[in-house]
């Protein structure tokens, strides 16, 4: 006999769980479908990467139930950042005080209301641009936050052989041979998702032809809880501060190289990763595992289809010259969820046309002019040409010069939504 349910969400990394969770509380049956064992979900391996979260995720993440179960130690206050060029020591200077001087050029320009007004202005009060913590401690606590909602069903090792979609409902089999019947699939299964192929929705894929190799690393002198984005001339190179003398690296390289470095012995690599960073922190040493990754952007074509959408980096890999890409997920969640809140508790279809074309508009207003700019951006400064080069130093000069371009870039930083 088929399982029949209202949900199937096929992936269970954090932006899966996570929508699982934000739909615990509705009533709905919620099935996840994963291939990783439950144990490889409770206790996520060290991946290597570090995410940036902006104000409004970590308010998504308390309203979830994942901030409460993560260490405070473990968060780390983004209060700065700042983009180098080449071997130039001039930066394109990003704090705090941006985000306040657009929220507040918006308050003067804005025809709201007072409560309105006073909610604004107290969003602008922060210290910081946001939040870094571990991937992997996102994942335990978006896993122990399903674990604790008995409205959610956690299939692992479960593996999807084919799905079917009509008007009326999705059918979704599995390798075991079982039959769910759900009113809505969800694909939440990474931007190289095997659901969005199969239900035969293209994606605009761009493979940069470089690795990226993340690692965390201790230093000597004090990052300042500060950022950096360093587009040096034939590699990239990223710190994000963590509590303490120690911050997440990344190093984009061509792999060739990249399978050099990460064939280095410990105390060879930390030379290597000291020089390339012109010991600007002093004698960098190697303090976690080394993970390497394909640089790969994705936007789909389409984000949903019938009976079905898709969220996170199914929807939309970004580039991580932002770090923008999990917040995307939840702003995407949440849209998509408010809309299947709203149509259940007045006793609507939760998977109808009009329901999914308004989450499609929404997450396409709210994440294409980012993906785009960042995809430009970052393909300007991987760039090594001469005209390449003026532009890119030209950037940083002006960028710093012009108030409204500081503002937007402090936005996007801070303010995914």
């Amino acid at each position: 006999m088929p399982t029949n349910i209202d949900i199937a969400i096929i992936g269970a990394g954090p932006t899966g769980l996570c929508f699982a969770k934000a739909l615990a509380d509705t009533g709905l049956k919620i099935t996840v479908i994963e291939r990783q064992t439950e144990a490889a979900l409770a206790e996520p391996a060290f991946d290597g990467r570090e995410i940036a979260l902006t104000h409004h995720s970590a308010q998504l993440m308390r309203q979830l139930g994942l901030w409460e179960r993560i260490d405070p130690q473990a968060i780390s206050a983004l209060r700065d950042a700042r983009v180098f060029n080449g071997s130039s020591l001039l930066s394109l200077n990003i704090g705090p005080e941006n985000i306040r001087a657009r929220n507040t050029r918006s308050e003067n320009t804005a025809s709201e209301n007072t409560a309105s007004k006073n909610t604004a202005l107290a969003d602008t009060q922060h210290s910081e641009l946001g939040y870094l913590l571990a991937n992997h401690l996102i994942r335990k606590a978006a896993y122990a936050a399903v674990k604790s909602s008995p409205a959610i069903t956690l299939r692992t090792e479960a593996q999807v052989l084919n799905i079917q979609t009509d008007a009326n409902q999705a059918q979704i089999t599995l390798a075991d041979g079982e039959i769910i019947n759900a009113k809505l699939v969800i694909a939440a299964d990474s931007r190289f998702s095997e659901t969005r192929r199969a239900m035969g929705i293209a994606a605009d894929m761009h493979d940069f032809g470089k690795t990226m190799m993340v690692c965390v690393m201790d230093h000597p002198i004090s990052h300042e809880h500060t950022a950096w984005e360093w587009f040096d001339y034939g590699q990239t190179l990223a710190l994000l501060p963590m509590n303490g003398l120690r911050s997440s690296v990344v190093i984009t390289l061509p792999p060739d190289e990249m399978n050099q470095l990460m064939t280095l012995s410990e105390e060879d690599f930390n030379h290597e990763v000291s020089a390339r960073f012109k010991q600007r922190l002093g004698v960098m040493r190697l303090s976690s595992t080394r993970h390497t990754y394909p640089l790969v952007t994705v936007y789909a074509k389409r984000l949903i289809g019938q009976r079905f959408a898709l969220i996170g980096d199914a929807a939309v890999g970004m580039h991580p010259v932002t770090a923008h890409g999990f917040n995307f997920g939840l702003t995407g969640l949440a849209s998509l969820s408010a809309e299947i809140k709203a149509a259940a508790a007045a006793g609507h279809d939760i998977g109808g046309a009009s329901l999914l074309l308004r989450y499609e508009k929404t997450h396409r207003r709210n994440t294409r002019p980012l993906f785009l700019a960042t995809h430009a951006i970052a393909k300007i400064y991987a760039s090594d040409s001469p005209p390449a080069k003026f532009l890119r130093a030209s950037a940083i000069r002006i960028g710093n010069r012009i108030a409204p371009f500081k503002r937007a870039v402090a936005g996007f930083l801070a303010d995914a939504h």
